[in-house]
C-alpha cells in the first residue's frame, strides 16, 4: 500500500474519532460535598461629637443670646451622655462660665432647650443625653450674657470642652 493510501484511509478515521470523543456525554462528578462558612462579627458601641463655634457678637452691657449646634453620631441604640466643661478660666464654674480678655472676665451661661433652660454642665443631673440611632443627631447649645456687665474694652474668648460618654 502506498504511503498515500494509507494517509487517505488514516485520516478520516482520525476525523471520525475526534468527532466522536465530541459527542460523547461528559461523565458527571461522581460525588458532591460541602462544607458551612461560619462568619461573625463584633459591633462594639461608638460615638463621635463634634462643636460649631459659638458667638455672641458685640455685647453692649444689655442681654446676649446666641445659639451653636453639636452634632453626635453613635452606633444604633447606643445611649449617650453629653456634658460641657466650664471652659478654661480659672474660677469659672458650669453655672458661671467667664471668658478672657487678659484678666479681665466676663460672665456667660450655657443651656439646653432654650435661653432659660438648664444648666448644662458635665456631671450627672446636668448632661443632655439620647440613644444613637446610627445617624448624625443635632442639638443645640444656647449661650447668654447677663446684662449689666462693665468690663475691660476688648475681645473676650474661653475654650468650653464639649464630651461624649456611652
Amino acid at each position: 500500500m502506498k504511503l498515500s493510501s494509507a494517509v487517505k484511509s488514516v485520516v478520516p478515521a482520525a476525523v471520525l474519532s475526534i468527532l466522536a470523543l465530541g459527542l460523547a456525554p461528559i461523565s458527571a462528578f461522581a460525588g458532591t460535598a460541602t462544607a458551612n462558612i461560619a462568619v461573625s462579627v463584633t459591633v462594639n458601641s461608638n460615638c463621635t461629637i463634634s462643636a460649631n463655634a459659638l458667638g455672641f457678637g458685640t455685647y453692649t452691657g444689655a442681654v446676649n443670646q446666641a445659639t451653636t449646634t453639636l452634632s453626635v453620631q453613635c452606633t444604633n441604640t447606643t445611649p449617650y451622655n453629653i456634658g460641657l466643661s466650664a471652659g478654661a478660666t480659672t474660677g469659672a464654674t458650669v453655672s458661671t462660665r467667664q471668658m478672657l480678655n487678659g484678666s479681665s472676665a466676663l460672665n456667660y451661661t450655657l443651656t439646653t432647650g432654650s435661653y432659660t433652660g438648664a444648666n448644662w454642665g458635665n456631671t450627672s443631673g446636668s448632661w443632655v443625653g439620647g440613644t444613637g440611632n446610627g445617624s448624625t443627631q443635632t442639638l443645640n447649645v444656647y449661650g447668654q450674657i447677663p446684662a449689666g456687665q462693665f468690663v475691660t474694652p476688648g475681645s473676650y474668648a474661653d475654650t468650653v470642652v464639649a464630651t461624649v460618654n456611652y
